[in-house]
């Protein structure tokens, strides 16, 4: 593994220990905030007020900001299936901290997380070096490149005019790919603004370009439609469930757009290239059984008024004969007609 790699993935494996932690951190704080107030889950807005949670934000951005710098020491390939490594260390700290149990099937899915993450290293292309800006635009204007992103605005486009509205909120696949597909050119983006940074921080200014600003307009936009239809696929699908498909779909389209626009696997030999794809699949099938094996969490209590039993029996003595009724959805104003026709015969 060349220096490079070797930098992008220390920094890929402590972006993913941040992120992991900052779910755990931001919970725990969570669950102390609901403790004097309404919870989050019902509108309450306590948590802002609690310095657990911030410190849960921190550790986030500084997660994200050691993600942002991994993509420019290498390449997409590797550093996007990293991300599963977060997975593993959020199950393991809820494991200790919050006491979600971990089942064997789940530590099973971790240790493939772990023995998928190896082959993609091992097997990771090199990193090209680039000079300046002028030659990522280059790579981002050639046929192959341009093809595949008007392929994703297009399908992107379909599934928000024509699917969204019809089948969004029935249909996983609708949001989570709009977001997977508009995060690969989110991804190739900030790979791009990366490097652009680098370079001028080593003292070739890159800002003078057009071709850094229109990469930084690219991301923004993409990051905005990418968390509006997140969040919307997450408000409308259990959590357990979104997140293995987005990571699927993500991660394979921001290697699809990865090999396309820096040719990551030009000149790799048939073997590097089918074991790094070997490890991928390992790594989802990891993330797969980590995220059904893990217990849902309990309904949060909106209504404190809420009857514990929704069912209710009335037993009525009329014209010597019991009558008995079982049935939740009775009005108590056919009740109380019941009663005066048997207490004026």
């Amino acid at each position: 593994m060349s220096s490079s790699n070797l930098t992008g993935f220390v920094l890929a494996v402590v972006s993913s220990a941040f992120i992991g932690s900052s779910f755990i951190i931001k919970k725990k704080g969570l669950q102390l905030a609901s403790a004097n107030g309404p919870r989050a889950g019902v509108g309450g807005y306590g948590y802002l007020l609690q310095p657990l949670w911030w410190v849960g934000m921190i550790t986030m951005i500084v997660g994200e900001i050691a993600n942002f710098v991994a993509y420019i020491y290498a390449p997409a390939v590797l550093v996007t299936p990293l991300g599963a490594l977060s997975i593993i260390v959020s199950a393991v700290l809820a494991h200790f901290l919050l006491k979600e149990k971990l089942q064997k099937m789940g530590m099973l899915g971790c240790l493939l997380c772990i023995v998928g993450s190896t082959i993609v290293v091992l097997h990771a292309p090199e990193e090209k070096s680039l000079t300046s800006v002028q030659e990522i635009w280059e790579l981002a204007i050639q046929p192959a490149f341009v093809s595949y992103t008007a392929s994703a605005i297009a399908v992107t486009l379909f599934l928000v005019l024509y699917c969204a509205p019809r089948c969004g909120q029935t249909n996983i696949m609708v949001y989570t790919g709009i977001c997977s597909i508009v995060g690969s050119l989110t991804v190739m983006s900030v790979k791009a603004i990366g490097i652009a940074i680098k370079l001028t921080l080593e003292g070739a200014n890159q800002a003078f370009y057009f071709h850094t600003w229109i990469f930084t307009m690219v991301a923004v936009s993409c990051i905005i439609v990418q968390l509006n239809y997140l969040n919307m696929a997450l408000d409308n699908f259990n959590t357990t469930v979104v997140s293995p498909i987005y990571y699927a779909l993500f991660t394979s389209f921001t290697i699809l757009a990865s090999a396309i626009m820096f040719k990551d696997y030009y000149g790799q030999s048939i073997s590097n290239i089918v074991s790094e794809l070997c490890g991928f699949i390992t790594i989802l099938s990891g993330t797969t059984i980590l995220h059904s094996t893990r217990e849902p969490e309990p309904p949060a209590i909106s209504d404190l008024y809420t009857p514990l039993s929704p069912k209710v029996s009335w037993y009525i003595q009329g014209n010597n004969e019991p009558w008995k009724q079982k049935e939740e959805d009775v009005s108590p104003f056919n009740l109380i007609t019941v009663i005066r026709q048997d207490h004026f015969k």
